[in-house]
């Protein structure tokens, strides 16, 4: 190998965030607490929509304190794709209910809304579409269902921001809830954590308690009132979830160059996709015509024409110094899921066939015109 090892993701971090991270830890306030308060406004302003924002210590919990939220409870069930990240589906499972998977759309490699239906059944009590490599599912056709069999909506958008769907920026569509990741190779990151966000204030309220203990009042509350810092109480058995000062330090500078770094990100795809073109292999799907694509992923498809293996040429990859992933190994090959719920491949041919010819190329705000070039060499050197 004569180059450097060009990795699937890295942050883009500037001396913005750097110094921001050491003023907290000068002031001496590092958990939840005024950092932390401003990214949550800051937050909801770049949503819109009369949102309020919940910040959290991963998507994970956003996703878990949304559920919670909502009642799902022992007995329900919760319909969401298999071509996900187990912590779509395992959020159901810490709250006793069962997920119901369905396939994707091979056309947005999103939940397939015509899957949806038939899986309802009168245990059926939410839906979580998951907004897929940073193009947004099919949300209105998603909604328009859950208002007939009346069911309550959580967006997955751990992709998608900023995406939007039918021109509206994903997090103010009807959905109850929506949950967004900053985890390190996000789009935007605090190295840890997520945001829930929601125009119901009953939600909102309830995530806030069952973030931190089910403790009546959090820590920055009780320090900067007129009551006694001392009081609390405890309202329900709530979890660990607040996210830290420190980490929100990182959310509050990220949070400003989103679209910048959206803009980046879809210039390496437009670069791909134009040198892709003619190549045997599926490119990404593109966002509607008037919508926006976060490009977290940008994930190819060989197709029967490639004459090596998807797994030997990511292999071959790796030896030619490029890192790449797979997005995803969908949750009805994995034992848990499968087992659990006797899950087979030909109960998911769309994720399946997805699954088998899939890999993400990497696509990041640091790439620079170089990096993109060389990924474009090798993919098209092991293609000939």
């Amino acid at each position: 190998m004569t180059q450097f090892f060009l990795p699937f993701a890295l942050p883009e971090i500037s001396e913005d965030e750097i110094s921001e991270v050491v003023s907290t830890l000068r002031s001496g306030w590092v958990t939840t607490g005024p950092k932390t308060k401003q990214f949550e406004q800051d937050f909801a302003e770049f949503i819109g929509g009369g949102v309020e924002a919940i910040a959290v210590n991963s998507a994970t919990a956003g996703l878990h304190l949304g559920l919670e939220a909502l009642g799902i409870g022992p007995g329900d069930e919760v319909i969401t794709t298999t071509h996900t990240f187990t912590a779509t589906a395992e959020v159901i499972r810490y709250l006793g209910a069962d997920p119901v998977f369905v396939d994707i759309d091979p056309d947005s490699l999103c939940i397939d809304v015509n899957a949806i239906e038939p899986a309802i059944t009168e245990r059926t009590k939410a839906i979580i579409p998951v907004h897929f490599g940073g193009r947004a599912a099919n949300m209105t056709a998603i909604l328009q269902l859950a208002n007939k069999y009346g069911l309550r909506v959580m967006e997955d958008a751990a992709h998608a921001l900023p995406t939007s769907h039918a021109g509206e920026l994903i997090g103010t569509l009807g959905s109850d809830v929506t949950v967004f990741s900053f985890y390190a190779n996000k789009t935007i990151t605090t190295g840890e954590g997520g945001m829930l966000v929601t125009r119901d204030p009953e939600i909102a309220r309830r995530a806030k308690i069952m973030r931190l203990h089910g403790i009546s009042r959090d820590a920055f509350d009780r320090f900067t009132s007129k009551l006694p810092s001392w009081y609390y109480e405890i309202v329900a058995p709530g979890f660990k979830y607040n996210m830290t000062d420190v980490a929100a330090s990182l959310g509050i500078h990220q949070l400003k160059k989103a679209h910048l770094f959206q803009q980046k990100r879809a210039r390496i795809a437009a670069m791909y996709d134009v040198a892709f073109a003619n190549e045997p292999i599926v490119l990404p799907p593109h966002p509607e015509v008037r919508d926006v694509h976060a490009w977290h992923l940008y994930p190819i498809q060989l197709s029967d024409e490639v004459k090596i293996t998807r797994d030997d040429f990511i292999k071959n990859l790796h030896e030619l110094g490029i890192g790449c992933s797979v997005h995803y190994i969908p949750l009805h090959l994995q034992p848990y899921w499968r087992d659990t719920y006797h899950l087979l491949p030909t109960m998911f041919p769309v994720s399946q066939s997805v699954y088998e010819r899939t890999l993400s190329l990497p696509i990041y705000t640091l790439m620079t015109d170089d990096d993109v070039d060389r990924v474009i060499r090798a993919v098209k050197g092991l293609l000939g």
